[in-house]
């Protein structure tokens, strides 16, 4: 079957809108016969959260300045940090209102919805920005030959319904999105930056990416690859001229709207209920939107230390070193202090994520490919990382397949790696998890093969993109 036979785009937009939907209706039959939910727990913080906001009470109701000068405010809002585990922006909860007082799986109806807007934006980017017209064949009175137009049409389409698919279709994508995890939502903010910024409308580029950075941290890395395309780094004009493409009018209007984006929404959701709760005996604990608002959104993943196994090998020497309560710390000296110290996987993941930005922030038309290689060393190098933060990447890869001249064999091979270097990780965490066994030093090698694995295929695509 040649690629112009392939189902159309709306076929597959069809089959990918039913697939969620049956996904979502028998989760919620699963979630009432089964023991072992379908129904992922973060969405039971979500709903928790939302439904904190919504019905304040006497220990959950706003008392910051603006409910101090509006009292009406504290019968109105609650405190979404109520709920404990909730680390993430309010509007996430006030977005999922509707769980409330609508219907309890409304969420993952509009995660689903977020998941097929995803894949429209891809094939609209890879239709318009990506996939280039093929040459023209002229005819003897030098104009286009129609029919050749419409085979070149035809087959750029079917190009972008392919690509789009690998997003629509991704087992891992539907299904993380269906058991209520709200990363679609922000793909689609990562998505709509990119093609406001593809399509030169940096202002809203700018005011999207803060907003995208207010939602989850991590897209604060894309600033850099936009500011050396929005001022056209030229390598070739030494440091100096490179300095300047990077300082100028137009990059730093993008720095203020998207800085100020981020940090207006964040003033509002601090504003709304900075406070101190008059509580005689807890009377220093903040509560509400203020201070939980910065540290269970932002300051808590700087401080983070997570000792339960994931795929990041700095799992292990958290555990090693992570303090128990009522136990001597062991490990008080230099090395204890330097693998507690966030600065110990900041500065190698910033370094290489900004790194990468400034080197392949040159071409409007790199820009889906910088992004691309920043979101996997970020990801590779993250103190935490799970399976959901796979999404961030792969979220891109169809826009980068076009420009790579990678071999069916090389790419069967980049596959193969991705995925083994999981299942040997994830064959030893069931030992841990499910047989008890002691095994944490077998899964910290093994979280070293997954990094070296995944930055090899990274290494591979870079050298394959042209």
């Amino acid at each position: 079957m040649t690629i112009s036979r392939l189902p159309s785009f709306g076929a597959i937009l069809a089959v990918s809108i039913a697939l969620r939907v049956g996904l979502i209706v028998y989760s919620e039959w699963h979630d009432q016969h089964s023991v072992v939910k379908y129904t992922d727990i973060d969405y039971r913080v979500f709903s928790d959260a939302s439904r904190f906001l919504l019905t304040p009470g006497p220990s959950n109701y706003a008392q910051g300045p603006l409910a101090r000068a509006i009292p009406e405010l504290r019968d109105i809002i609650g405190d979404p940090y109520t709920r404990e585990t909730y680390r993430y922006t309010p509007l996430l909860a006030l977005l999922l209102a509707p769980n409330v007082w609508l219907y309890p799986a409304f969420g993952k109806y509009l995660f689903a919805a977020c998941d097929v807007l995803n894949g429209i934006l891809v094939y609209r980017l890879l239709l318009l920005n990506i996939l280039e017209k093929g040459t023209q064949v002229k005819t003897d009175d030098d104009k286009p030959s129609v029919e050749q137009e419409k085979r070149t049409d035809l087959e750029r389409n079917a190009q972008a319904t392919l690509y789009s698919a690998l997003h629509l279709l991704n087992p891992l994508v539907f299904s993380i999105s269906t058991r209520g995890s709200s990363e679609s939502v922000l793909a689609s903010l990562v998505l709509l930056t990119l093609y406001a910024a593809l399509h030169r409308r940096w202002d809203a580029a700018a005011l999207l990416l803060g907003l995208s950075t207010h939602w989850k941290i991590y897209p604060v890395i894309y600033g850099v690859s936009c500011l050396g395309v929005i001022g056209g780094a030229d390598r070739t004009r030494g440091w100096k001229g490179y300095v300047r493409a990077l300082f100028n009018p137009k990059t730093v209007r993008f720095v203020i709207l998207s800085a100020g984006t981020f940090a207006a929404l964040g003033g509002v959701c601090y504003l709304v209920c900075v406070t101190i709760l008059v509580d005689m005996q807890d009377t220093d604990r903040f509560n509400s939107w203020g201070y939980p608002f910065l540290y269970e959104s932002y300051l808590y993943h700087v401080h983070r230390l997570d000792h339960r196994h994931n795929f990041s090998p700095y799992f292990y020497l958290t555990y090693l070193t992570y303090p128990v309560p009522g136990v001597p710390t062991q490990h008080s000296g230099f090395l204890g202090r330097l693998v507690r110290s966030p600065l110990t996987s900041f500065v190698p993941q910033m370094g290489l994520a900004v790194g990468t930005g400034l080197a392949f922030g040159k071409r409007l038309q790199d820009l889906p490919f910088a992004w691309f290689v920043q979101t996997v060393l970020f990801v590779i190098f993250n103190k935490v990382c799970t399976s959901q933060y796979f999404l961030w990447y792969l979220l891109l890869l169809p826009l980068i397949f076009p420009r790579l001249s990678t071999t069916p064999k090389r790419a069967l091979t980049y596959g193969a790696v991705w995925v083994g270097t999981q299942a040997l990780w994830l064959a030893e965490a069931y030992r841990l998890e499910f047989l008890g066994q002691n095994v944490f030093f077998g899964l910290w090698v093994r979280s070293l093969v997954y990094v070296i694995g995944n930055a090899w295929v990274l290494g591979g695509i870079m050298g394959d993109y042209s």
